[in-house]
């Protein structure tokens, strides 16, 4: 966010009113960003020599200690489970310091295990125990490097060699060598290599990514082995095994026909003689199967849920599985038993997102973290047999009765040419009276999903300005088939920002919405469609903010980082200019 601009340069419209909710908006992402604005002088906050600011008033401390009850919420998150008793470890990430926390029973405090004196993103832990491994980068610069950390000197190591960027490593079941995505700098594509953490002449390149990224997620139960994916694009991959020592690569997912497909997230069976993966090989919907590696033959095991699995994680023992899936935009937990390929229970918890599972080695207790509207992070355990939910840890919410804020309410209407499109409103508290202004806020990737998750300081506008949110899930958002996926891709890319348009239609038939005060935002994909509703619709509108919008793809794309640039040369599936010149 460093030079960005807030206000004019970035606001596009027609009346003064809409300069003010700009600004409104803009003042109060600035003073919720501590790193963008920390200096408070004469009861006014000051923008940071890092900030460039334009046509934005004198912002009073008041304001930004409101702003922080609502952004400085937060949560720890699961690490993992001790190796032989019933406690969790738990991460925290924010801050200069990562802290490794371990709490014994469900609703008490963790307490400090240790922790590390530097900001990273994220740790992984050996399965031993006795090291970790961590990433960071350098005052944001994307090229991140590992560290191995001794556990018990509390000293770290650098392993990587400070130029590539390095991120994903899976252990081994030895604990002794790590396999990771790796990319030179200035170099096209991502690699595997391989590393013995404890020696760091050992690394070696293990699979070339030939301007495609790859990643590994699991090792064979004898360490021989380890399966990975081929991600030519955000929603196109292959699955293969390599062996480690050689090199060798087996192709597990053998193209039929001219239909691309995705796999994702592969984990061996116990037994080492099948591979689980997520993949919509032969559906609209991407499945979670089993790969016979015998056979090559293929079972579904969700067959009867018509949603994206999104997540899945074996237990040790490989008799249980556990899987994710996305529900319109909710997480459903399943936990199947693999000798019958059947679910045996769907543990009924509250609406949210349910992510990095993490089995104990006792192979019953399942811990995992939870977002939602009115929780930026809790973790809980669900008991395998019994079906038992413990809740370990609750989000800190800074003094604010979060569980009274408005959740929110699907909503859907048909486009210009029929196709249903949906989304999430949240209405404001029945406090406000009269139509309410509007945020449409729009997601970025393409190919990502507005899901429902604790929206900081769009509580703010929601809370305390009495302004209706609405998060759309337009035309090339994953989560609904890849048929949807596919429907905004190259020249088909105007008929996104025409589905906002038909929101805005909607938005009229609503008696308390107001649709004569509508903003729309959003950033990175978000912020281009937030320029072209800007283009197309100004007289509907009453501001636009584009939050690192591109507007010109292949600009874009010729500064971007070379690991970076063929993946999303792929993705446009038309050339360039004619995929962005669109509106």
């Amino acid at each position: 966010m460093r030079g960005r601009k807030f206000g004019r340069e970035l606001v596009h419209g027609v009346s003064n009113e809409m300069i003010r909710l700009a600004r409104i908006v803009s003042i109060v992402v600035l003073v919720a960003n501590s790193s963008l604005a920390q200096t408070v002088n004469n009861g006014e906050i000051v923008p940071g020599d890092s900030l460039v600011v334009d046509g934005i008033p004198k912002i009073p401390a008041s304001l930004a200690e409101t702003v922080n009850r609502y952004t400085n919420a937060w949560g720890f998150r699961v690490a993992g489970w001790e190796l032989t008793k019933r406690e969790l470890l738990f991460k925290n990430l924010a801050g200069s310091e990562t802290w490794i926390l371990r709490g014994d029973t469900p609703g008490v405090s963790p307490k400090l295990s240790f922790f590390i004196p530097t900001g990273v993103y994220d740790v992984y832990h050996q399965p031993q125990a006795k090291y970790l491994v961590y990433n960071k980068d350098i005052n944001g610069n994307d090229f991140f490097q590992f560290y191995l950390y001794d556990i018990s000197t509390r000293k770290s190591t650098l392993i990587t060699d400070g130029k590539s960027r390095n991120t994903e490593p899976v252990w081994s079941n030895r604990g002794d060598i790590i396999i990771y995505s790796s990319s030179p700098p200035n170099g096209h594509g991502v690699d595997l290599s391989i590393i013995n953490p404890l020696d760091t002449k050992t690394v070696r390149l293990l699979v070339e990514g030939k301007g495609n990224y790859l990643k590994a997620y699991d090792w064979s139960d004898d360490d021989h082995k380890a399966v990975f994916c081929n991600f030519a694009s955000n929603t196109v991959s292959t699955l293969w095994i390599v062996d480690v020592a050689t090199g060798e690569k087996t192709l597990l997912s053998p193209k039929k026909g001219k239909e691309d497909e995705y796999y994702d997230y592969p984990q061996f069976s116990k037994d080492g003689m099948g591979v689980y993966v997520v993949t919509d090989h032969d559906s609209e919907f991407r499945r979670l199967a089993y790969v016979d590696l015998a056979t090559r033959r293929y079972k579904y095991l969700s067959d009867d849920i018509k949603w994206d699995v999104e997540e899945f994680r074996l237990a040790p023992d490989g008799k249980s599985l556990a899987f994710v899936s996305n529900e319109d935009g909710v997480s459903r937990l399943h936990i199947l038993d693999t000798k019958v390929g059947k679910e045996k229970m769907a543990p009924s918890l509250p609406a949210g997102i349910i992510s990095d599972l993490q089995w104990h080695s006792n192979s019953v207790d399942l811990a995992f973290n939870f977002r939602s509207p009115r929780t930026p992070n809790d973790v809980y355990s669900v008991d395998a047999k019994t079906g038992k939910i413990d809740h370990w840890y609750k989000g800190v919410t800074s003094g604010i009765d979060f569980d009274k804020l408005p959740e929110p309410q699907q909503i859907s209407w048909k486009s210009f040419d029929g196709k249903v499109i949906s989304g999430f409103l949240y209405r404001p508290p029945a406090t406000f009276r009269g139509k309410r202004p509007v945020i449409v806020n729009i997601h970025g990737g393409p190919e990502e999903q507005y899901r429902p998750e604790f929206g900081y300081h769009n509580n703010y506008f929601l809370n305390e300005l009495g302004i209706a949110l609405i998060f759309p899930n337009v035309r090339g958002s994953s989560g609904y088939g890849k048929s949807f996926l596919k429907l905004d891709n190259g020249v088909l890319r105007v008929n996104a920002w025409k589905d906002v348009g038909t929101l805005l239609d909607w938005i009229k038939t609503q008696g308390d919405l107001d649709a004569d005060r509508v903003m729309i935002q959003g950033g990175s994909y978000g912020g281009y469609l937030a320029l072209s509703v800007a283009t197309n619709y100004s007289e509907r509108i009453r501001a636009a903010i584009s939050d690192s919008g591109p507007s010109n793809l292949v600009t874009f794309n010729e500064n971007t980082a070379g690991w970076r640039r063929d993946l999303q040369s792929s993705s446009c599936q038309v050339p360039a200019r004619q995929f962005w010149n669109t509106s």
